[in-house]
């Protein structure tokens, strides 16, 4: 599946325009991890897309959230492997995550939110003047983007990132396509 088919199918099952922004997001994340890993950019990208495909379907139902996208996914003949990391993202199935693409996208998933929060308290709501240093410090802070799971970002160490470098790539990548996601 190529990048605007499935930019298209993330459209067509997903009505909240945050959440395609959250995707948009992750896809960004995950291509920038992927290069920094030496790894495959374009499957990195689509499981980063395509993981949250499902939601408008499962967010009454969280312990569906990853399996109905799953086996959209697999129903569309995306690569196994791909369709397993979209599985394995949602941490409620007690999944092993036993490849690359699996620990980065489950580190990579929270950091988007975390890292748009941190835009978003900003006055200008701007993602231009976020630096690292205000996100390691909002990192500490519990009360901060609650959603975004602190334990869950740490497994960045499983793809032998320090918190560190894997906040900056995000970050860095994030203030790529910052015009695109609004911030």
């Amino acid at each position: 599946m190529h990048r605007d088919e499935a930019l298209n199918l993330l459209k067509e099952n997903v009505t909240s325009e945050n959440l395609i922004n959250h995707c948009l997001g992750v896809e960004a994340i995950m291509r920038a991890l992927a290069e920094h890993l030496h790894e495959d950019v374009d499957k990195f990208g689509l499981a980063g897309l395509l993981h949250d495909i499902d939601w408008d379907m499962t967010c009454e139902d969280f312990n569906n959230h990853s399996l109905v996208a799953a086996k959209m996914l697999e129903e569309r003949g995306l690569p196994e492997d791909i369709v397993y990391a979209v599985k394995v993202h949602n941490e409620i199935h007690g999944l092993e995550r036993k490849t690359m693409l699996d620990k980065t996208l489950f580190a990579a998933d929270p950091v988007s939110g975390f890292i748009t929060a941190a835009a978003m308290v900003r006055p200008d709501k701007k993602l231009e003047q976020v630096e690292l240093k205000s996100l390691k410090k909002r990192f500490k802070e519990k009360a901060f983007a609650r959603g975004a799971n602190r334990e869950t970002m740490s497994t960045c160490v499983e793809i032998g990132l320090e918190l560190d470098e894997f906040l900056d790539i995000g970050l860095q990548s994030m203030k790529k396509i910052a015009d695109k996601i609004g911030l």
